[in-house]
């Protein structure tokens, strides 16, 4: 099949988006190639496309479990053959997942950059029959972008390996030296490029300082219908403002990563169902929700950079609709935004106490650890220890982007159940057991494969099959664990700590220092340029583009300073009249400018004041000492 005819048969569109085909021709006639896709642009069916149309896998490298999950299961919806491998997997599983791509099983494997780095994964890299590799989030491989993940830069060791296999690196926002990094990092030979505009003609930019951000948001809910995305920058602060709009009889939830993974996929659900208007979250929201029809994007105080505010703000209005996007902030978010960069990149002293108090709480000796994950709650963590939270999170990015440990946040990782039986000693435990008869005969028919490979299952779906509840399908299942009969792993929610190093000791601990400086100096400089975007009187849209090296975008002429501005400029008739009207007002009693304003309907004061101004150039009028214009 044509490109056009797999987009249409799997996918059901007619046509592709902007740049999509040009993409998709460039990668199958084997050229390496960056494609910079704003958010919503469609870059999965860039990668997903080429790979039906080709022979053997597509590797799938990305950064977002909960992403990497959700594209999965929608390949496997369309009968694609697809799996993934990532954080806290168990071995025997990441190892099945393997051999069967190594097999051809599979159309798509993805991976995520911390299993690439795994000794496992290498030795069956030269078997796997790749085609294609994929780098989504490709920005995370460069250390002066805005999310640097030090895995990325394994990719490099994978080319070496498949030399002839073209990359396709994808990101939705990149400047231009993070795209030369890309390119660099990725060993890209004379990559094609493509960029989609940065503008958006259908998204009003806006930006209000207040005093009162609940006061505000309402208020920008009660005049702006549709669905809509509120952004904190706290957990409490989602339940707080999703409680407030409730108040105010303002359909609301809330949404961040300590809530457990079935609430938040019920709320993503309701809310792309339009059964939820208003979403309040932090950033653990959005990423790869492709839900066109939203209306408004809030942020109830700054982003730390653009790249990350232009990501959130952008899932508004992608149906091409008239859509918002409006920032709030008090002046106290600006000297907030100057401490920023000693907040992110805490001293070396801080950093090894941090590890010292994590060995300790994980009970981990000295030369041990290396690849082993373990469960890490950080409300607990910092109780024990007594340490502040902004600390921890900020000290483990740091031991992150030093390839000391990695921490996900966010994970799901489903129950997997395997028989370790043969069908006669199961026949013999059922005999023995006949209580046990009716779980196990649900499972084999339930689940294929199962004696093979562990398999992902659904406590909730055996208690639907069984008339019976969840938690005594839970408990019936552990017995069996204990009998030996399954081997039964419960899915994993708890947060992970992955060490990718053996312990040391603290006062061992290496961080290249020149390094995490650059890298300090470089998020000093995206924050002082989000800082410039609050404060600079530049078209919001114009700034945006400029940024990220769209030299050619043009003023928006819809958000808050364009439109600020239309009401300043004057026409000649506009002149004219509002001339006329000030004399005939003036001439019989002084006004001040809001008297004016309420007596000359249907006009700006802000035009009214411009031709007050010239007045007062030409010295027609004075203030009175009650603050009252008058004529001369």
């Amino acid at each position: 099949m044509t490109p056009r005819e797999i987009l249409q048969h799997y996918w059901g569109y007619a046509s592709f988006r902007p740049l999509q085909e040009e993409i998709i021709s460039a990668v199958l006639s084997g050229k390496d190639t960056l494609a910079i896709l704003p958010t919503g642009g469609g870059k999965s069916i860039c990668f997903q496309v080429p790979a039906m149309a080709m022979d053997g896998l597509c590797l799938v490298i990305s950064p977002l479990i909960a992403l990497m999950q959700d594209q999965i299961n929608q390949l496997e919806k369309k009968e694609i053959p697809a799996a993934g491998i990532y954080a806290g997997m168990p071995y025997a599983a990441v190892k099945s997942t393997l051999q069967k791509a190594a097999s051809g099983d599979f159309t798509f494997l993805y991976v995520s950059p911390e299993r690439l780095e795994t000794r496992l994964f290498g030795e069956y890299l030269p078997y796997l029959p790749v085609k294609l590799i994929a780098v989504d989030e490709a920005h995370c491989i460069s250390q002066w972008g805005y999310d640097f993940r030090p895995a990325y830069l394994t990719i490099s060791d994978i080319r070496k390996q498949k030399p002839m296999v073209p990359v396709l690196a994808l990101t939705a926002s990149a400047t231009a030296e993070v795209r030369q990094d890309i390119a660099d990092k990725l060993r890209l030979k004379e990559p094609a490029v493509f960029r989609q505009s940065f503008e958006r003609p259908n998204l009003s930019y806006s930006i209000f300082q207040v005093e009162s951000r609940a006061a505000r948001l309402v208020d920008i809910l009660q005049k702006v219908p549709g669905t809509a995305i509120v952004y904190c920058k706290t957990r409490k602060k989602t339940k707080e403002f999703a409680d407030l709009l409730e108040a105010h009889k303002i359909n609301a939830a809330c949404y961040h990563a300590g809530l457990k993974q079935d609430e938040r996929k019920e709320r993503q659900e309701k809310w792309i169902r339009n059964e939820i208007r208003v979403m309040v979250c932090t950033n653990a929201f959005g990423m790869g929700i492709d839900k066109p029809d939203v209306r408004l994007v809030v942020h109830t105080a700054p982003p730390d950079c653009l790249e990350n505010y232009y990501q959130e703000a952008g899932r508004a209005g992608r149906d091409g609709k008239k859509a918002y996007a409006v920032l709030l902030y008090h002046p106290s978010d600006l000297a907030d935004m100057d401490k920023l960069p000693e907040m992110r990149y805490p001293p070396m002293k801080i950093i090894r106490q941090i590890y010292q108090s994590l060995a300790n709480y994980l009970q981990l000796p000295s030369g041990i650890g290396e690849d082993g994950s373990y469960a890490f709650d950080v409300q607990d963590f910092i109780k024990r220890f007594n340490l502040p939270l902004f600390q921890v999170i900020y000290s483990l990015q740091a031991m992150q982007q030093a390839s000391i440990l990695s921490y996900q946040e966010q994970i799901f990782l489903p129950s997997t159940i395997q028989f370790l039986t043969g069908k006669e000693e199961l026949e013999a435990f059922e005999s023995i057991n006949p209580g046990a008869e009716p779980i196990i005969k649900t499972l084999l028919r339930t689940y294929g494969g199962i004696f093979d490979n562990p398999v992902a299952i659904s406590e909730k779906q055996i208690a639907w099959l069984l008339k019976t509840d969840i938690e005594l399908v839970k408990k019936s299942l552990k017995e069996l664990h204990q009998n030996r009969i399954i081997q039964y792993d419960p899915k994993k929610e708890t947060p992970q700590i992955r060490f990718l190093q053996n312990r040391v000791k603290a006062d061992d601990l290496y961080i290249d220092a020149i390094a995490y400086l650059k890298r300090k100096n470089a998020y000093a400089e995206r924050v002082k340029s989000m800082k410039a975007y609050i404060q600079e009187p530049v078209c919001r849209a114009r700034y945006i583009g400029r940024y990220f090296g769209d030299e050619k975008i043009a003023s928006c002429g819809i958000c808050d300073l364009c439109l600020s501005q239309k009401k300043k400029e004057l026409t000649t008739e506009e002149y004219k009249a509002i001339s006329i009207a000030l004399e005939n007002i003036l001439s019989v009693e002084n006004r001040n400018l809001m008297e004016l304003k309420e007596l000359i309907p249907g006009i700006s004061k802000e035009k009214i004041q411009k031709v007050l101004d010239d007045w007062g150039a030409e010295e027609k009028i004075r203030l009175t000492p009650e603050g009252k214009i008058t004529l001369k």
